[in-house]
């Protein structure tokens, strides 16, 4: 093999691999060597279709990303541990992440840490040898499409104001020519303090968007107000639509009925019947329908999420209640019953607490709840042109569902398997089967993001064609 060293390569190239090398935190050799293998070792992937974002994620880890990018700077407070979550909601969405931390932010969470969850090295020192000797705070502010600055804190909010650059955080974003966004968390005596009102201001005019504080409990003891970060989901969300403005609106001038969650149905003014429902998938769904432009409305059984952005949440407790606010809702153009809707309710629920007796268990008869998604797929009037079902099933799964899409009338169902090895009633992964009439789609294993987001393109797909 004829010998090649990397002083014989075109300058061009050489600069190419210089920046390579500097961005994954290895020397330009090693950084060879790692070429020359992924280039040897590199096979197609035949085990099936993959989502999407597993194939953009590996197009951004090879250099070749056509991904948004975000410079996420984390900040020193004991917020910064709902960076950590941020960083996997981003890329949830498609979105290329890399992280920056404040030598505040370390005392919190580990560099180490953030680079695990972003896939790429995280960046903490101004005068880091391996970087700047391609000015890597410049590149860094550059070669982004927004920072995100979370949790910022007063400190942190002030140096920007004030155009301070003494370590990287600083530097990256005295550096910025793109748009900025600041999700600030600190006590609420301290975001109530006039220099952080000035320092607020002043940074608003300068064209920092911000989103939060919220208000609510703080870290320390029997402190509240105004003060804590923005939730990671939401801060997620107004990520994707300032770097997604135009070109998503898919489903624009559309009219969305969403149910989700668990029912409760009262046995006595204390006790219920419910199940494990989380609500997270249906939560899912408006947040991405709202994204791509519509007019969405979520009506929601007992869950302990919070509202997404740009959608309209009417909360209820039992089925009777979400029947009545999804008669209400209608017309929409598309339906999308998402709620486990409990089957049954106790018919002589009691109007005190039940009490133990020495006569035995009380008997508790039972009656059926309305069948709200059988009920719109089959109406005459008003009824939506798209009406999708949940099927949630611990076994015959297809079948099951198959036979509920013929039962039920309605267009499409979703199916998933909730037993207790899928773990999918309250976690963050869902594996589902869209069944139409003849016709069974099984999709792979996706975040409840990402099958929301799916879902949401396949049904801007039918209506567009419909139309």
């Amino acid at each position: 093999m004829a010998s090649l060293t990397v002083r014989q390569l075109d300058e061009a190239i050489k600069a190419s691999l210089r920046l390579r090398a500097a961005e994954n935190g290895r020397s330009v050799e090693d950084e060879v060597r790692v070429i020359l293998r992924e280039s040897v070792g590199a096979r197609r992937v035949t085990a099936g279709p993959q989502h999407p974002s597993v194939i953009q994620s590996r197009n951004a880890r090879s250099g070749g990303t056509t991904l948004p990018r975000v410079t996420l700077i984390i900040g020193g407070g004991i917020a910064a541990y709902k960076a950590l979550d941020l960083i996997r909601r981003l890329k949830e969405r498609g979105i290329h992440v890399r992280c920056v931390m404040t030598r505040a932010a370390q005392q919190f969470v580990t560099p180490l840490t953030a680079s695990a969850l972003a896939d790429e090295r995280c960046y903490t020192d101004l005068f880091d040898s391996q970087s700047e000797f391609d000015a890597g705070h410049i590149r860094l502010a550059r070669d982004t499409d927004l920072i995100i600055v979370a949790p910022a804190t007063a400190d942190l909010m002030a140096k920007m104001a004030q155009g301070h650059a003494d370590d990287l955080a600083t530097a990256i974003l005295l550096a910025a020519d793109k748009p900025v966004l600041v999700a600030p968390a600190m006590n609420p005596l301290m975001w109530q303090n006039a220099a952080t009102k000035r320092n607020v201001a002043q940074l608003a005019r300068d064209g920092v968007s911000f989103i939060g504080p919220d208000s609510g409990e703080m870290a320390e003891a029997n402190e509240a107000g105004v003060g804590r970060m923005s939730e990671p989901a939401e801060i997620a969300a107004t990520a994707e639509s300032m770097l997604r403005p135009q070109g998503t609106q898919r489903l624009a001038g559309k009219k969305i009925l969403i149910t989700a969650g668990p029912t409760h149905e009262p046995i006595d003014p204390v006790r219920y019947i419910a199940n494990r429902s989380s609500g997270k998938q249906g939560f899912a769904i408006a947040e991405a329908a709202a994204h791509a432009g519509a007019d969405v409305t979520l009506i929601s059984g007992p869950v302990d999420i919070g509202d997404p952005s740009r959608v309209n949440v009417i909360r209820v407790e039992s089925a009777r209640d979400m029947l009545a606010q999804v008669e209400k809702a209608l017309p929409a153009d598309i339906a999308i019953f998402a709620a486990a809707v409990a089957d049954w309710r106790v018919a002589n629920a009691g109007d005190q607490k039940i009490k133990k007796a020495q006569g035995g268990m009380p008997k508790l008869e039972l009656t059926e709840n309305p069948d709200i998604l059988a009920m719109v797929s089959k109406l005459k009037a008003n009824r939506p042109k798209l009406v999708i079902g949940f099927a949630a099933e611990t076994e015959n799964l297809i079948a099951n569902a198959t036979a509920k899409l013929k039962r039920k009338g309605c267009d499409w169902i979703v199916a998933n398997d909730v037993s207790a090895a899928s773990g999918v009633m309250g976690g963050d992964r869902n594996t589902v089967h869209i069944i139409t009439s003849g016709r069974t789609d099984s999709w792979p294993v996706m975040t409840k993001d990402q099958v929301a987001d799916a879902l949401v393109n396949r049904i801007a797909d039918t209506v567009g064609k419909k139309a």
